[in-house]
């Protein structure tokens, strides 16, 4: 006999690879939780560049797709008198159950950090296609950013360089509003 769940609007299990499994349990964020916020599982990118080397000397790397849009669209802000920099670009899944455990570390809870940050696997970081936007204008980071030149640059310009707000206010993801944080979506460009 087929079993069929009980409740229409519960959701269907999710698939994932089992070492992404072990990393969420070991964290104890359930596969409910995942299905619930309809998270999508984001594999790590295998061919990444380096699209932009901070003033510190770190290299933010990127899928070649991406880090070429990035680079033409930065050049354009700059053309505008807008400067744009990468705060964070490719992470690793190791690299986000760091971020996790350090959150969980300072005492958030697990459903504060996981309003800021994606599971270990669901994070579009694991794409080599995102990146966190930040400017000269402001703290980094920070809902403030949407008041910035930057932003507003990003809203009207963004588009035509393929890069797409991820979670903008009142997401279906449950992530916090995060207005530096945008994806190379390859449908856009």
């Amino acid at each position: 006999m087929k079993e069929t769940r009980s409740n229409p609007r519960m959701p269907a299990p999710i698939e994932c690879p089992e070492r992404i499994r072990a990393i969420l349990a070991s964290l104890e964020i359930s596969t409910d939780l995942i299905a619930a916020r309809s998270l999508v599982l984001h594999p790590e990118a295998q061919e990444l560049v380096v699209a932009e080397t901070g003033e510190d000397g770190r290299e933010y790397l990127l899928t070649p797709a991406a880090a070429a849009k990035w680079r033409e669209m930065s050049a354009a802000a700059l053309t505008d008198g807008v400067v744009i920099k990468i705060g964070s670009a490719f992470r690793s899944v190791d690299r986000q159950v760091e971020i996790i455990r350090d959150k969980l570390a300072q005492g958030l809870s697990l459903d504060a950090v996981l309003c800021v940050s994606a599971p270990p696997g669901y994070s579009e970081h694991h794409t080599g296609r995102a990146i966190d936007v930040t400017t000269d204008e402001g703290a980094p980071l920070e809902p403030e950013f949407e008041k910035t030149r930057a932003f507003r640059w990003l809203s009207k310009n963004a588009g035509r360089f393929g890069f797409v707000l991820s979670f903008p206010a009142g997401n279906p993801h449950g992530y916090d509003y995060e207005p530096w944080h945008w994806c190379f979506s390859l449908t856009e460009a």
